[in-house]
């Protein structure tokens, strides 16, 4: 039971290493094969897998001199479509690098405890969020369902093993409901997108992207994020340990493909979330709600104690469902591999472990003619064929949002961030809470929110349509 959960994280990298004989003279070259898997359509992983196989990456930093001298590389990328199967292949010795989400990654970890031909360890994050946004719960953009609470005994998919899982069931301890709180099914992020859109089920629960990739897609609306949680989320790399030990400079190869793959990334985050679209098939616009600056998940391989300790928690929730029995997640982390990764890139790992910074929206508002000063009170205007453009607030973003639309300019997507939680938003799925004087218009993620901010400030909830006309007139 426990092996079959363990799922998410669209991405396993894994090396499979077969050496084949010598066919002849002594010196002459041995093959090692290595199998890397990906979860492609997992954004959080796209900087340890899609990116890193697209530009080559591994292929810069393998070792080619020393013990090397005579190996010849075969790559062979391979892409899964959940967690278990990599957990299953790694057991098998089929592939020796893992990517996945954090509870997958924890009953990884643990299966691996009773293996006595390897253990695995934890050799690097992909990206995380402090916040735990990234997991959610959404329901047909026609439901009359806003709120958890109002899917007591409806119909609800989550893939039974994933991240997403572990949220949920998070979520419910928290508020003290029963395990048939509601009537749980487990789904794959295809059968449970397909099945939401036809209404066959009540709501869907799932990993990045999908809660923001459904309703960007028009069928959908998200009712719960994992920041409601308080509990960080992440997807990490896991490796064999018989393999880390027969060849530690190919495991620093691929840390420093990864380093070079974030690097990638943030020099030029629209470039990047078009080619990962190109190359996964996820929306670009969705794409760059996580991975660009401001976005809900930070990309960083450093093994940060919060999310250890979050993993911890997990460990704690999987134990009361009777799904785990004793690990320990501080054990299990080896960061040794990463630390000379970044030594011999001349960077400094102690400092970037400390860090929790991402990115963030910078530039001026040309609109509001004014800098952007606090980047989560921010907004960004992706044009067509244009530019994504920064403005200082939620109220600039959709003054220029009606102003560009006035002028027939063609808008790809408009981004806000959550007044409370500081998430990154599809600012036409968020409700604007607007004063009574109109001084002021905050967004939310949720109805229930912005509700209680509107009451508190004497106002009125705006749809984004009414708060684009708001914009409009001036008001």
């Amino acid at each position: 039971m426990v092996g079959n959960f363990g799922a998410r994280g669209f991405s396993a990298v894994v090396i499979a290493a077969t050496a084949f004989a010598f066919a002849g003279a002594a010196g002459a070259q041995t093959t090692v094969t290595i199998g890397i898997g990906t979860q492609d359509t997992t954004t959080n992983t796209a900087t340890t897998g899609t990116i890193i196989r697209e530009l080559h990456l591994l292929e810069k930093y393998l070792p080619k001199d020393g013990k090397y001298a005579n190996i010849k590389f075969e790559l062979e990328w391979q892409n899964f479509t959940s967690g278990p199967p990599v957990t299953n292949a790694m057991m098998a010795n089929k592939l020796q690098f893992g990517m996945m989400g954090d509870y997958p990654l924890i009953v990884n970890g643990f299966t691996f405890e009773s293996n006595p031909e390897s253990k695995s360890r934890l050799i690097a994050v992909a990206a995380y969020s402090l916040q735990g946004s990234g997991n959610g719960i959404v329901v047909h953009k026609d439901s009359p369902y806003f709120e958890l609470s109002d899917l007591k005994g409806k119909l609800v998919s989550v893939p039974f093993g994933s991240a997403a899982h572990g949220m949920v069931l998070k979520a419910m301890q928290d508020k003290g409901w029963p395990a048939d709180y509601f009537q749980l099914v487990s789904q794959s992020p295809e059968v449970g997108s397909t099945n939401l859109q036809e209404k066959k089920i009540d709501a869907h629960a799932d990993f990045v992207p999908f809660a923001e990739l459904l309703p960007f897609r028009g069928f959908a609306r998200k009712i719960f994020d994992g920041v409601e949680t308080n509990l960080p989320t992440w997807h990490g790399v896991v490796v064999r340990t018989d393999f880390a030990e027969k060849y530690p400079e190919v495991v620093v190869a691929y840390l420093k493909a990864i380093i070079a793959a974030d690097a990638w990334l943030r020099a030029d985050p629209k470039l990047a979330a078009e080619k990962i679209q190109e190359w996964t098939g996820i929306n670009k616009e969705v794409v760059y709600i996580f991975l660009g600056p401001s976005g809900n998940m930070t990309t960083d391989p450093t093994i940060k104690p919060p999310l250890i300790e979050a993993a911890s928690a997990d460990v704690k929730v999987l134990q009361s469902l009777g799904r785990m029995k004793e690990f320990d997640p501080k054990k299990w982390v080896d960061d040794s591999y990463l630390r000379k990764a970044y030594a011999e890139l001349n960077m400094d790992y102690a400092a970037q472990l400390k860090s929790t910074q991402n990115y963030e929206v910078k530039g001026d508002d040309r609109f509001c003619k004014k800098p952007i000063t606090d980047p989560r009170k921010s907004g960004e205007i992706w044009v067509d064929g244009g530019d994504i453009e920064p403005f200082s607030s939620a109220a600039c973003t959709l003054g220029a949002y009606a102003d560009m639309k006035a002028k027939g300019k063609k808008i790809n997507v408009a981004y806000v961030f959550d007044t409370t939680r500081g998430i990154k938003l599809f600012a036409d799925q968020a409700f604007f809470a607007m004063a009574a004087d109109k001084n002021e218009i905050a967004p939310f993620l949720l109805k229930k929110d912005a509700e209680a901010y509107a009451a508190k400030i004497n106002g009125k909830v705006l749809s984004f349509d009414d708060a684009l006309k708001t914009a409009v007139s001036g008001g």
